[in-house]
């Protein structure tokens, strides 16, 4: 059936900021940015890895109608729209040091947890993210 996902969108509410965030400070590579006529298809991946990409996608047409983008647009901005993504790193830490040096602002430092060490940020429209560096099995 099913071999895997593909694409999973996040709601921006400016691309060009968010392809400053997420390229310019995350260390994304922009796979896909084509103007449809009706909305920017932009879409992000970690590097070597374009098969699995996130849709930077504005709220609004052709999915929405300007009343329900208005609503979709606060709910990002109260970060009410759940976790956008949670990335992994071999060193939380260090990944943790290395994105504030680039201006990223956290929501939790690197935290002990059962399953390994993560950390948490906002995205600058509100989407949390979070970062684990998950324990290898015994």
């Amino acid at each position: 059936m099913f071999t895997g996902i593909s694409i999973h969108n996040v709601y921006v509410l400016d691309q060009d900021e968010a392809l400053d965030f997420y390229v310019g400070k995350l260390g994304f590579e922009v796979v896909e940015d084509a103007d449809l006529g009706f909305m920017r298809w932009l879409t992000v991946s970690l590097p070597g890895q374009p098969d699995r990409r996130i849709l930077l996608e504005v709220p609004g047409p052709p999915s929405h109608d300007e009343a329900t983008a208005a609503q979709i647009r606060d709910l990002v901005t109260k970060g009410a729209m759940g976790v956008a993504a949670i990335l992994t790193t071999d060193d939380c830490r260090a990944t943790y040091e290395e994105l504030r040096s680039r201006g990223v602002e956290f929501t939790e430092e690197p935290t002990e947890q059962p399953y390994g060490i993560d950390c948490a940020l906002r995205d600058p429209f509100g989407n949390h993210i979070r970062i684990g560096q998950v324990d290898k099995p015994a």
